[in-house]
């Protein structure tokens, strides 16, 4: 019994420390760290001499023991969930073997296992967000998608060639079906680490779990959109002058659509802002931002050149008949 319940103390608390240096290094946040850390201190100060003397790893059948779980953990979302799940086991088992024999830690582990019930949340959505933002930093392919009767299959052949944002513009069709398309776009794109952006509905971002919302101009304001959607999803912005760009630096969305930069079918009464404007405000941006309007195999490098390291676009994709090599050809550009 002493040698169970040393393992389970062992465990719990290497959980708690992966969980606990995530949080440090990988979050910085001072919070969920103070709260690791006084769980980790709370379980040390049972874990009694008598336990650790019954540890035998020669006569434990256990030890070693593998499964290929372990082995697909690539994301530290995917670690930080295993570990949650490796302590709160490890703490049920502590609480009902300690129940007669070690009251004390039978209470802190029923104590500190509801209480990492609420954490694992926390953390969950705070490293899905940091991990939001990572891809977004990264990008430099957004496809913008519009109506197409392959619609499914250009997206995910935009996908295996690299594109690592989708924005999902549903204009047409009933909200039932595009539901179902953004579930199943939102899908595809979590298979890729890529992220999925819904344009204007928040309604159907928040069916979909989708990464973000969309806005335009004249759509709600970006405060309310940020508590519909959440803190840890992703917000962005179309901007067409100066003053727009300023004033969206200003509010908590996360990116910036600016443009058009060419005339666009997709915004045909929307003034072209030009190449002159793009260098103009290239370098004064201080969050991500997508060049949009009109781009495609021909202009992209002028517009790299131009200060554009993030390019949005619609039909140099979409209206193509080889979404995966016009997908990998202007991402070739984008310097």
């Amino acid at each position: 019994m002493a040698q169970l319940i040393d393992a389970n103390l062992d465990r719990a608390r290497e959980g708690l420390r992966v969980i606990e240096d995530w949080s440090r290094f990988g979050l910085n946040n001072k919070d969920f760290v103070i709260i690791l850390k006084d769980c980790r201190q709370q379980l040390g100060q049972q874990h009694y001499e008598f336990y650790k003397r019954a540890r035998s790893t020669s006569t434990d059948k256990g030890a070693g023991l593998k499964h290929p779980a372990q082995s697909n953990r690539s994301h530290p979302k995917e670690i930080v969930a295993a570990n949650f799940a490796r302590v709160q086991e490890a703490l049920r088992v502590l609480e009902e073997f300690t129940r007669t024999t070690h009251p004390e830690l039978s209470k802190i582990s029923a104590n500190i296992r509801y209480r990492i019930y609420d954490l694992e949340i926390d953390i969950l959505k705070a490293t899905n967000n940091k991990l939001r933002i990572e891809i977004l930093n990264s990008c430099r392919l957004y496809l913008i998608t519009r109506p197409h009767p392959q619609l499914l299959k250009t997206v995910s052949l935009a996908l295996k060639a690299g594109v690592t944002m989708i924005q999902f513009r549903c204009k047409e069709g009933t909200d039932s079906e595009n539901l179902g398309l953004a579930k199943e776009i939102a899908s595809s794109c979590k298979s890729h680490n890529s992220l999925f952006i819904v344009n204007d509905r928040i309604d159907i971002a928040i069916a979909s779990d989708a990464d973000g919302i969309h806005l335009g101009q004249e759509d709600i304001p970006i405060e309310i959109a940020r508590e519909l959607i959440g803190p840890e999803k992703i917000i962005g912005l179309s901007t067409h002058s100066v003053k727009q760009i300023e004033s969206a630096e200003k509010e908590s969305c996360d990116y910036l659509g600016v443009g058009p930069i060419y005339k666009t079918p997709s915004k045909k009464n929307q003034k072209s802002l030009g190449i002159d404007f793009l260098k103009k405000v290239a370098s004064q941006i201080r969050i991500p931002w997508f060049a949009i309007g009109g781009i495609n195999k021909v202009n992209i490098s002028e517009i790299n050149r131009a200060g554009a390291k993030k390019i949005a676009l619609i039909n140099a994709i979409m209206s193509t008949k080889d979404p995966y090599t016009a997908s990998k050809e202007l991402l070739e550009k984008i310097k």
